[in-house]
């Protein structure tokens, strides 16, 4: 992955694949996630994805241990300027919400867990619509104008309150959006087409999809009457059973064998097509995993299948 993106109407410059870290203190411990790290900024990569809250689900766990881990390594491999990361704020279980007072503590503590004295991107993480977009985007433009922060974007709003949002910032001259992070992957579509997807695409927004393999459904492994042994094996099991998941895998099936490329890849080679997809968001929590997701920058699906996997996804 050697070709960088400019992210939206930003100065950062991503690689097409985002590393999610939502894996790391996970199901991937600190040592295996710094072996992920190194590989994929040596494939490459230099887009890293995390939240304050990851992984506050754990038992014993408190919220930033992906922050921790990652900063972790970035002090140890002494690369802060080569690597692009991405938090977000309003669900760590100490800082929740979006007020403008928790929005800049929480910003504090991810720093603090970063061991760095910037945030590359910072994405509200799911909007407070009872806070108003004047508190927080009046909050996010400090951190911007303190340098703790430098683009700003949103994951999991409306389009209505994104574009309250952006009319906002145009207004006053406040720091803008530049990216948004929906739920969007060949299983999920609705998540974000339609008036988020139209947006994003009048404002020069740059989309970087979460749940992009569909909690691992769409790496081919999980089929109708199979187990696997995964802490999101249920939810992709539910995809397994679905009608549109068997037609969306008998698709992958052709198209993958067609390219010799593995089923992951192929799902993300739709997505990275997807009118404002910029970079989609994947996590792995072995080395294993890491080259089919690295391998979505070479691969180029024709129109004929591209349009097979959206027809089978519909």
């Amino acid at each position: 992955m050697t070709s960088l993106r400019t992210l939206g109407s930003s100065d950062l410059q991503v690689s097409p694949l985002c590393l999610g870290g939502n894996v790391f203190g996970w199901t991937a411990d600190e040592q295996t996630s710094h072996a992920v790290l190194d590989a994929y900024t040596a494939g490459g990569g230099n887009f890293i994805d995390t939240a304050d809250s990851y992984s506050a689900w754990i038992e014993g766990n408190q919220g930033g241990e992906s922050e921790t881990v990652i900063g972790k390594w970035v002090k140890a491999r002494g690369n802060r300027s080569d690597v692009v990361i991405a938090t977000k704020v309003s669900q760590h279980p100490r800082y929740q919400g979006l007020s403008a007072d928790n929005i800049k503590a929480a910003a504090d503590a991810s720093l603090a867990r970063l061991g760095t004295d910037y945030i590359d991107l910072y994405y509200t993480h799911f909007d407070q619509p009872d806070v108003p977009v004047e508190e927080i985007i009046g909050a996010l433009d400090q951190l911007v104008r303190a340098g703790k922060v430098r683009q700003i974007a949103a994951s999991n709003i409306s389009a209505e309150r994104l574009k309250e949002s952006l009319d906002f910032s145009t207004r006053e001259g406040l720091a803008r959006y530049v990216a948004l992070q929906p739920h969007y992957n060949l299983v999920s579509r609705d998540t974000y087409e339609g008036p988020l997807q139209d947006l994003a695409a009048r404002e020069g927004l740059a989309t970087v999809p979460y749940f992009a393999l569909a909690s691992g459904f769409l790496t081919g492994k999980y089929r109708p009457g199979t187990k696997v042994d995964s802490a999101r094996a249920g939810r992709a099991a539910d995809y397994a059973e679905s009608e549109r998941g068997q037609r969306v895998l008998a698709a992958l099936d052709e198209i993958a064998a067609a390219h010799d490329a593995q089923h992951a890849t192929v799902a993300l080679a739709w997505l990275a097509a997807q009118p404002t997809v910029t970079a989609p968001i994947a996590s792995a929590r072995t080395l294993e995993q890491l080259p089919p997701l690295l391998a979505v920058a070479d691969l180029k699906l024709t129109d004929d299948e591209l349009k097979k996997l959206t027809d089978a996804s519909a």
